[in-house]
């Protein structure tokens, strides 16, 4: 699995997919700069992207609930 990262402005969503991510040990990095958000093609956040894939909120939750806790 390639890298993943927390696009985030740190807005409720955003803490919640934060939070979600820390409860099962999912390792990530945050990107909080918008101009890169913008490139990517970003139209809202959070965002997660997971190897070269970007879920929106929804898909993101449903990815990490999917999971194993580590």
């Amino acid at each position: 699995m390639g890298d993943i990262i927390l696009y985030t402005t740190h807005c409720p969503k955003c803490k919640v997919l934060t939070l979600k991510l820390n409860q099962k040990g999912i390792q990530f990095t945050e990107c909080e700069d918008t101009a890169v958000m913008r490139e990517k093609g970003l139209q809202s956040v959070p965002a997660l992207q997971v190897g070269e894939e970007i879920l929106d909120f929804t898909h993101a939750v449903a990815w990490i609930n999917g999971r194993p806790t580590s």
